[in-house]
């Protein structure tokens, strides 16, 4: 094939390839997964497709939900944490692969973000229904069970020991990013690689909508000047703060938010987003970056390659 020959060829594909697209129609599916609506936005070429690959995706979601869950008693997590203290247990490769995740961010950031909180997320839970703070005895209690440090992974058995007495995992701030990540493979697996997911505060993008660069995602907390909406492809967003989720009591507004590092809700009021390559970077990253701060929050989203991350106040 001459060089004409082979640049007309390329452009007859390139051509088809636009047709293609052209053709590909828009479907939307919600659900509820994880505690919030799961939606997923996705092109196919007619609806049997896309709600087979959705079905696939969900059910993706479902399964990792009876893992990660802390409102499950069943769930994998809830079952590790009634081993005994000091007890090795085998976990499912997904479990091991967050945990692996998560224990490696509670290091960098020192403990600002650490999936051992649980007993003091489930505190703040009492006290947003009741509309009052735990005690100092209380949260003294649920501290002395809590810290990343007395976590220990085996990676060769695949096993996983708490070390503590009564310590109470909670995933929220990096599931949902991970289920976001494990949804789009199954959506590309089943043929459908123009998606969204979106959880809460977590978006995941497969690749771009028909004919353009990205999936449009304003950021309510962009600095003055930065792109606003951003386009996002095969990467993924996330926003922690408390616009949705906080309990004011005595004139104080305390976020759905914990600090690890001292067992109290967030009352400093900023919001994280984060731009990441994956989900479960950019839902872990956004949790410790609304912890930390601006300053040291910045600092700690430099360290990861690929990731921009917003912080600012949010508006009283």
């Amino acid at each position: 094939m001459t060089i004409p020959q082979f640049a007309t060829f390329v452009a007859i594909i390139a051509g088809l390839s636009g047709c293609a697209q052209r053709h590909l129609q828009r479907y939307e599916y919600t659900e509820l997964h994880m505690g919030v609506q799961a939606r997923l936005t996705v092109y196919a070429r007619d609806r049997p497709h896309a709600e087979h690959a959705c079905k696939a995706g969900y059910a993706r979601a479902a399964r990792l939900e009876d893992i990660f869950s802390d409102y499950r008693p069943d769930s994998e997590a809830m079952r590790l944490c009634r081993a005994p203290p000091g007890q090795p247990v085998k976990v499912s490769p997904e479990l091991f692969i967050v945990f692996e995740r998560a224990i490696k961010l509670s290091e960098q950031c020192r403990g600002a973000f650490d999936v051992t909180v649980g007993p003091c997320v489930q505190l703040w839970r009492a006290a947003r229904k009741s509309r009052t703070l735990p005690t100092r005895v209380d949260l003294a209690r649920a501290r002395a069970s809590i810290g990343w440090e007395y976590v220990k992974l085996d990676a060769t058995a695949r096993t996983v020991t708490l070390l503590r007495p009564n310590m109470r995992l909670d995933f929220g701030g990096i599931a949902k990013g991970y289920a976001g990540d494990e949804t789009i493979a199954v959506l590309r697996a089943n043929g459908i690689s123009r998606a969204l997911f979106e959880a809460g505060g977590d978006i995941v993008a497969g690749d771009p909508p028909p004919e353009e660069k990205g999936w449009k995602i304003r950021i309510e907390n962009a600095a003055s000047g930065a792109p606003n909406p951003v386009e996002i492809a095969n990467s993924a967003i996330s926003t922690s703060g408390d616009t949705a989720q906080f309990v004011q009591i005595d004139g104080v507004r305390y976020s759905h938010v914990i600090d690890p590092r001292t067992g109290q809700a967030l009352t400093n009021r900023f919001a994280a987003t984060v731009l990441a390559p994956n989900g479960i970077t950019s839902d872990a990253l956004s949790t410790a970056c609304c912890v930390l701060g601006p300053h040291e929050g910045m600092n700690l989203a430099r360290e990861y390659p690929g990731v921009t991350a917003y912080i600012r106040p949010v508006d009283q």
